[in-house]
């Protein structure tokens, strides 16, 4: 999956990935690939540094979110009291269908 080769101080690490993105996803990416040619390295690190982060948080604010909807629904009226509002409140009409 990656290479890499030692040059002095420094090391060079070549990852080669792929991925599939839709063609909305593609040009994106393309689009704000463009923008950031005019951004100094410093700003670019910090970009990645940015991104990096929001990839780790995505899985924890998903879990976090899908927890927090948990007892969100609050009553006073019991389960049977609630169901029977429910059926009570249906409506249904006789229709004839001509086939």
């Amino acid at each position: 999956m990656g290479t890499g080769k030692q040059e002095g101080d420094t090391k060079t690490i070549t990852f080669t990935i792929k991925i599939t993105m839709s063609y909305t996803d593609r040009h994106i990416v393309e689009t704000y690939s463009g923008l950031f040619e005019g951004l100094s390295t410093l700003s670019k690190i910090e970009l990645i540094e940015s991104l990096s982060k929001s990839l780790k948080n995505e899985k924890t604010t998903k879990d976090s979110k899908f927890y927090k909807s948990f007892g969100a629904f609050s009553s006073e009226k019991s389960a049977e009291e609630i169901i029977a509002d429910i059926k009570s409140s249906r409506k249904f009409r006789n229709k004839e269908i001509n086939f």
